[in-house]
């Protein structure tokens, strides 16, 4: 039996029962990964564990917000205490606020998105690069680090102002942190999506402009392609960004957004 990529190797992931979130947790668990799955929604994340226990999966789940920074500390001491070792972070749990111009954006809902887009990616990193970092000093085991970010971090968002504010202070501290960890055996990426089918785009925009076909028209006029990406689209990027082998690769800002980024 051939081994998977990540054979042995221990994938945090947070987010872990949302569209991306799920969609790697199985394309991880397929390569071989122990899991450690973070979720504010603890039955989505039970479900998730048991389907992927059924595959033969080893998963650990922690359920909690990654806004408060007590939570992203316990869910390295899970992977640590369970597993022994931490070689993946995905920092994937993130939300959005109703749209909106700049000046009728909700205050709470706006420090509640800064607060889980951004501050939870930074909360994640503060306590997964410790722990990277001396496995790199004392057994030469090199770390990876991806933050999801977005096209919006890439560029202006109209009505979502806050939501890109936040992804492009995600891109801002993933670039800060590759250049400071980059002699320590740690990668740090970002990862720029467009809009994907995935529950926070069709329970959220789509379904606010009507939910219909025209709406999704609308929302991806921008977009070369013409549409919204499948999640696994997204997700199997993960794979190659965070690949042990992909070992040269730091500080990058990675558009999949159907070809935006090139207009």
């Amino acid at each position: 039996m051939s081994k998977g990529i990540f054979d042995e190797q221990t994938v945090l992931i947070t987010g872990a029962a949302g569209g991306f979130g799920r969609s790697a947790s199985s394309l991880f668990a397929a390569e071989g990964a122990n899991l450690v799955l973070s979720d504010l929604n603890s039955d989505g994340l039970a479900e998730l564990a048991a389907d992927l226990e059924g595959q033969g999966a080893a998963v650990v789940t922690l359920g909690g917000s990654v806004g408060e920074e007590g939570h992203c500390r316990e869910t390295v001491e899970l992977a640590l205490n369970r597993f022994g070792r931490l070689d993946v972070a995905i920092n994937n749990a993130g939300i959005g606020h109703d749209p909106a111009k700049t000046a009728d954006v909700d205050s709470k809902q706006a420090l509640m998105t800064v607060q889980i887009d951004l501050m939870g990616v930074f909360y994640g990193m503060k306590h997964q690069i410790p722990a990277m970092e001396t496995a790199f000093k004392e057994q030469k085991r090199p770390g990876s680090i991806l933050n999801v970010s977005s096209a919006a971090g890439m560029g202006g968002a109209p009505t979502l102002g806050m939501y890109a504010a936040a992804k492009h202070g995600v891109i801002g501290l993933t670039k800060s942190a590759a250049l400071e960890y980059a002699r320590r055996g740690i990668r740090i990426n970002a990862l720029c999506p467009a809009f994907a089918r995935t529950p926070m785009v069709e329970e959220g925009l789509l379904a606010s402009a009507g939910g219909t076909p025209e709406a999704e028209k609308q929302l991806t006029r921008g977009i070369p392609m013409r549409r919204v990406a499948e999640p696994e689209e997204i997700t199997r990027s993960m794979l190659w960004i965070c690949d042990p082998r992909n070992s040269f690769m730091t500080g990058h800002a990675i558009a999949l957004d159907g070809g935006t980024s090139a207009l």
